[in-house]
């Protein structure tokens, strides 16, 4: 492995934090540009890696049924096209929505409802917000029982274990939290999350397997990348936010910064040249 080539190419693209882990050790932690270890940093679309494992660990606990039509839990989207999504087409964002909802244009709960399709649902690959935001309306209906929201369940379920602390989560208009974005995080507590992924990864192994349209994307997480191993899988946002899991090196690595011409090929292709 050539770490230095790629914590180089890394440097090249207004780093900002760079910490790896190889099983329980810390083996490199460094900061750049204004980066800290304390002050929490953006995740962006980073932020969808939260829930591919969130959905999985509420079907384990009986909650949802990743594979059931939306309509179980909202009986408004079965008189229409949408009575054939499920929530696993939500994540792996094949359920037919068009390209939208990211950045700052992430819809509420009750609006992205109203967004009609623009494909049959299991068609065809298109990333964007608007299906996590479904998914967030579908998994808010089946909490309101319990008296949580996905945010709370999200914290009480997987963070807390995972030892994670949240920076901060912007909030839309209603008061709720987006679940495609918006979560700010301090590289070790985000690091912290890709360690409880890679300890668990036989538990949540169904977030790591493609769809048809798109056999390089799980539940909410990317799947392989050339030059790296055949069991690596990340998170990804914009501006060259990444968490690499690579469970054959037990390695999770953490990188921020602030670069569009990052791209995560080419570092993992130098680290692993």
């Amino acid at each position: 492995m050539a770490f230095e080539s790629a914590a180089a190419y890394a440097a090249k693209h207004a780093p900002r934090a760079l910490v790896v882990a190889r099983g329980a050790q810390l083996v490199h932690e460094a900061y750049d540009g204004g980066g800290d270890a304390e002050t929490p940093h953006p995740l962006y679309s980073g932020t969808k890696s939260f829930w591919g494992i969130t959905a999985l660990a509420a079907e384990r606990d009986g909650i949802i049924a990743l594979d059931e039509s939306i309509a179980e839990k909202l009986p408004e989207c079965g008189d229409d096209e949408r009575g054939a999504i499920t929530p696993r087409m939500l994540l792996q964002m094949i359920a037919g929505y068009g390209f939208g909802g990211l950045g700052s244009a992430v819809p509420t709960y009750d609006r992205a409802l109203t967004i009609a399709l623009k494909r049959a649902p299991g068609d065809t690959f298109t990333y964007g917000g608007i299906p996590l935001q479904i998914f967030g309306a579908y998994f808010a209906r089946a909490l309101a029982a319990r008296g949580v929201t996905p945010h709370e369940y999200l914290r009480e379920r997987i963070l807390a274990h995972a030892r994670v602390r949240i920076g901060t989560w912007r909030v839309l208009k209603d008061g709720t939290h987006p679940l495609p974005t918006g979560a700010s995080l301090a590289a070790r507590d985000w690091l912290a999350f890709g360690r409880f992924v890679l300890e668990h990864r036989d538990e949540y192994a169904d977030a790591f397997v493609g769809s048809r349209p798109n056999p390089r994307y799980g539940l909410c997480w990317w799947l392989g990348a050339e030059g790296a191993p055949a069991d690596c899988f990340y998170a990804s946002g914009s501006g060259g936010q990444a968490m690499y899991v690579i469970p054959s090196h037990e390695l999770v690595i953490v990188r921020f910064g602030a670069s569009a011409s990052y791209k995560h090929d080419a570092f993992l292709k130098r680290w692993f040249s």
